[in-house]
């Protein structure tokens, strides 16, 4: 990762534009791999018989970390993670998408599975899901960020969910609709029957 506009060796406050190093732009999620990388190793992934549910790219120095997120109907095991990280690992050795040392983890959505993708959305309607935002949301959401609350579904793009809102004659229900690009994080809650 370099940061535009200041030396390797300096110190000090994070910069506001960087280069991410892969001549790709991030997407949907702030934190999610570049479109260049993902569609580089799904392929590999496909063939190895795995979804790729998502990938997060966090950029650190020497300890920069590409985690991959996989699964299938049957739910995965140590040793899927263990296959795909090998498959992956060969090919981004040959490949070489990513400048410097990076860690490469492999994992299971597990059960606050992140919802990366539109059809995540809409995969999971029904469900309860916690998002955070890129930035605060002025007008439906008074300046919040984070929200917990029903997924809808999406429309035209659009991240639709239910949060219960307090106003003065006490609690109601709120539909927010969240354009995917404004949305830096998502996932499910998990619900556990007492």
């Amino acid at each position: 990762m370099m940061w535009a506009g200041m030396d390797s060796n300096v110190v000090g406050r994070w910069p506001i534009f960087c280069f991410d190093g892969f001549g790709g732009h991030y997407t949907g999620m702030a934190r999610q791999a570049p479109v260049s990388l993902q569609k580089l190793i799904e392929p590999a992934i496909a063939a190895l018989g795995y979804e790729l549910v998502g990938t997060e790219y966090l950029p650190q120095g020497k300890h920069s970390l590409l985690r991959i997120y996989i699964d299938t109907p049957d739910g995965i095991k140590v040793e899927d993670c263990e296959r795909v990280s090998h498959q992956v690992s060969g090919l981004l050795d040959v490949e070489e998408p990513i400048q410097g040392q990076y860690t490469l983890e492999v994992s299971s959505p597990g059960l606050d599975r992140p919802l990366f993708k539109i059809e995540h959305f809409d995969r999971f309607a029904g469900q309860q899901i916690k998002v955070r935002l890129k930035l605060p949301l002025i007008g439906q959401g008074n300046g919040q960020r984070n929200f917990t609350g029903k997924l809808l579904g999406t429309r035209d793009g659009v991240v639709l969910m239910q949060v219960e809102t307090t106003e003065k004659g006490g609690e109601a229900m709120q539909e927010l609709a969240l354009p995917l690009e404004k949305i830096e994080m998502a996932r499910l809650v998990p619900a556990f029957d007492v």
